[in-house]
């Protein structure tokens, strides 16, 4: 998402195909609480934060909540994963949770979502 977002990431022209593929197919967009806080650190700095906001509702995009369960979860993962930050941690298992495929970009992280599918 952030790189969908940042036209100046070099991951970004790869992203906005990603994830047009799915807005195209109508697909629900759901985002953990986590990413969310980091997708609009950049945008609150810039003054666009609203232009996000504005998006994700467009979108329709869910921004899911860390519940105690949710938590465990990633923290489960973590402890299978001793690589696996607690940002990605968190929105891994917020797919998991979800039964939604997990879209991101990093590489090891999808295949760490591929090993718990």
């Amino acid at each position: 998402m952030i790189a969908f977002l940042d036209p100046s990431d070099a991951q970004h022209t790869v992203a906005v195909a990603e994830l047009g593929r799915y807005l195209a197919a109508g697909d629900e967009v759901l985002i953990a609480a986590t990413v969310y806080a980091e997708v609009i650190v950049r945008p609150l700095q810039h003054g666009t934060v609203d232009k996000v906001d504005q998006f994700l509702a467009a979108v329709s995009a869910k921004v899911v909540d860390v519940d105690r369960q949710l938590a465990r979860t990633a923290a489960e993962l973590r402890a299978r994963h001793r690589r696996l930050r607690l940002p990605d941690a968190v929105a891994l298992a917020t797919a998991l949770s979800r039964d939604a495929q997990l879209l991101t970009l990093d590489k090891h992280l999808q295949q760490i979502s591929a090993q718990e599918r």
